[in-house]
C-alpha cells in the first residue's frame, strides 16, 4: 500500500515555481551562431576521403524561460519519481535541508556506487547542458547550465549532504557528453530528407540528445523539411566504423588463454571532424569510443570521449602537418578486473607524414591534468557500494597509426595516468593501457581486424599491501564502415 503524504508548502512551491518558468516568456534574444566551418579533408582508419560543405553564420533564437524550464524539468522528474514512486528518504527534501546543504562546510563525498557516480551524474548533467544548447545557446554559454543545474540538485534537489564528486561528475562529465550529443544528433538528422528516413533519423537524435528532440517537437521542426538552403544543416564529415566479433579477455590475474574468457563483442569507433583543422570552436572535432561485450562483468566496458577545445596549426604541407590541440576527455572503463572513471584535459601534439609510397604515418603524444578519478580500492567498502578512491592526477597519450595504400593498418595506442587519493584510503595509482591493431579492408565497406592489448592497474597503499589488477585481451572482428 502506497503511504499518504500531506502537501506542504516547499512542494506547493516547487510546482509553482516549475509551472512559472515553463509558461514564463521572455522576448527572443537573436545572436549569430560560432559553429561555422569550411571545407576540409578527413581521412580515417580505413575509410574513404570525405568533404565537408561549408556552413553559413545563421541567426538562432535564445530562449532562456524555455532553457530554465526543461532544466527545472530535468531535475523535478527525477526528484518525483524517488518522492512519489520510491518514497525514497532522501528525497522528502524541506526547506531546513536546503539551509543546510547551502553551507559549504556540510559538503561531504558521497557513498554511492560506481555506475551511478560516472555514467548516471554525468548523464544527468548533459540534460541540463542541452536544456540551453538545444535552445540557441553556444557552448560556452551552455556551459554554466551543467553547474548551475548540478549545485541545485546536491542543494535541493535531495536532504543528503551536497557531494564535491557529484558536482564535479555532473558539471565537467556532462559539458562533454553534453556536446558530443547535441553535434551526434544534428547530424543524423537529415533536415531534407522525407517519409520513413526521416523518421528514424528523428527517434534516433531523439535517443541521442532527448532535451533537442523535445525542442523539435516543440518548434514543429520534427519531420519538416527545411527550405533553408545549409545555413540549418550540420555538414560536417563524420565517420566511423562498427566491430562485431568475439575477444578473449582474462578475469584476474591469471595466464590468458588457460583461464580466461571468450565471448561476443562490439566497438563503435566514431570520428567528426577533422583532428588536422585548426578551430577555436569547441567539439568542431572530437572522437568516441564505446565497447560491449557479454564475457565480462558489465554490458559497457569502455566509454570515451575526446573532445576538442581549441587547437593551433604548427605547420602544414604537401609532406607532414602538425597541430597542437586542448580538448577535454571523458573516460569510464568498467571490466572484470577494475573499474575506472574519469574527467581531464589534455594537450596534445597531433602530427601526419605523408610519402609518395601511398603510405601514411599519424601520430598524438600528449599529456593533461585529470580533474578528478574514480580508482577501485580493494580495501574499500562505504555506505551504498562504494568501493573506490577520489582523486586528481595527470595523464600520459601516445598513439600511432600507419595506413599503406588505403588498405592494409596498423594501430598502436597507449593511455596512462597517477593519480593521488583525496578521498578514500590514502595512496597512490597508477593505470597503464596499451593495445595494438591490425585492419585490412577487403571491401569498400568491410575490413578484418586482430587486436590485442594489456590493461594494468596499480595501487600503492600506505596501511595496506600494494594491490595490481590486469585484464590482457585479445579480439577478433569484422568491421562496418559507416
Amino acid at each position: 500500500m502506497i503511504a499518504t503524504k500531506n502537501i506542504t508548502t516547499e512542494r506547493i512551491f516547487y510546482c509553482l515555481l516549475l509551472l512559472f518558468i515553463i509558461t514564463g516568456y521572455s522576448k527572443p534574444v537573436y545572436a549569430a551562431s560560432g559553429d561555422t566551418s569550411k571545407t576540409l579533408v578527413v581521412q580515417i582508419s580505413t575509410d574513404t576521403t570525405a568533404k565537408i560543405t561549408p556552413i553559413d553564420s545563421t541567426i538562432v533564437k535564445k530562449r532562456f524561460w524555455r532553457a530554465s524550464g526543461e532544466l527545472m524539468l530535468a531535475q523535478i522528474i527525477p526528484w518525483a519519481y524517488n518522492y512519489f514512486v520510491r518514497d525514497a528518504e532522501f528525497a522528502h527534501v524541506t526547506f531546513a535541508s536546503i539551509g543546510h546543504n547551502l553551507k559549504l562546510s556540510n559538503w561531504e563525498w558521497d557513498d554511492n556506487n560506481f555506475t551511478t557516480n560516472q555514467i548516471a551524474h554525468p548523464y544527468q548533467g548533459n540534460l541540463y547542458f542541452n536544456a540551453f544548447r538545444s535552445n540557441g545557446y553556444s557552448f560556452w554559454q551552455s556551459a554554466p547550465a551543467s553547474f548551475a543545474g548540478s549545485f541545485m540538485w546536491e542543494v535541493a534537489g535531495e536532504t543528503h549532504p551536497p557531494a564535491p564528486n557529484d558536482f564535479i561528475n555532473t558539471s565537467v562529465g556532462g559539458i562533454i557528453l553534453g556536446e558530443m550529443t547535441h553535434r551526434v544528433s544534428n547530424r543524423i538528422i537529415n533536415k531534407k530528407q522525407r517519409g520513413v528516413k526521416r523518421q528514424v533519423s528523428e527517434v534516433f537524435g531523439f535517443l541521442i540528445d532527448p532535451m533537442g528532440g523535445f525542442n523539435r517537437l516543440l518548434d514543429g521542426k520534427w519531420g519538416r523539411v527545411s527550405t533553408v538552403p545549409l545555413t540549418d544543416l550540420d555538414t560536417m564529415a563524420m565517420a566511423g566504423e562498427l566491430d562485431i566479433g568475439a575477444r578473449q579477455i582474462n578475469e584476474h590475474t591469471g595466464n590468458l588463454f588457460t583461464k580466461g574468457k571468450a565471448g561476443w563483442y562490439a566497438r563503435l569507433r566514431l570520428l567528426y571532424g577533422d583532428p588536422f583543422k585548426p578551430s577555436k570552436t569547441p567539439f568542431n572535432n572530437f572522437d568516441i569510443k564505446v565497447e560491449l561485450g557479454d564475457d565480462d562483468t558489465a554490458k559497457i566496458n569502455n566509454v570515451s570521449v575526446n573532445g576538442l577545445l581549441s587547437s593551433w596549426e604548427l605547420k602544414s604541407n604537401e609532406k607532414e602537418d602538425h597541430i597542437m590541440s586542448l580538448t577535454a576527455n571523458y573516460d569510464f572503463y568498467h571490466n572484470s578486473s577494475f573499474e575506472y572513471g574519469a574527467q581531464s584535459v589534455t594537450f596534445s601534439l597531433y602530427s601526419k607524414f605523408t610519402n609518395d609510397n601511398d603510405v601514411n604515418f599519424t601520430t598524438r603524444i600528449g599529456a593533461g591534468a585529470v580533474i578528478l578519478a574514480a580508482v577501485p580500492d580493494p580495501y574499500l567498502y562505504y555506505g551504498e557500494g562504494r568501493n573506490y578512491d577520489y582523486g586528481p592526477g595527470f595523464s600520459l597519450i601516445g598513439q600511432a597509426g600507419i595506413m599503406v595504400k588505403n588498405k592494409l593498418a596498423f594501430i598502436f595506442n597507449y593511455k596512462g595516468g597517477w593519480f593521488v587519493t583525496i578521498n578514500g584510503n590514502s595512496s597512490t595509482h597508477f593505470l597503464h593501457t596499451a593495445s595494438g591493431e591490425v585492419r585490412y579492408k577487403i571491401f569498400d565497406k568491410f575490413s578484418i581486424g586482430a587486436e590485442g592489448g594489456y590493461l594494468i592497474l596499480r595501487g600503492d597503499y600506505r596501511d595496506y599491501p600494494d594491490y595490481t589488477s590486469k585484464y590482457p585481451f585479445v579480439r577478433l572482428s569484422i568491421g562496418f564502415r559507416i
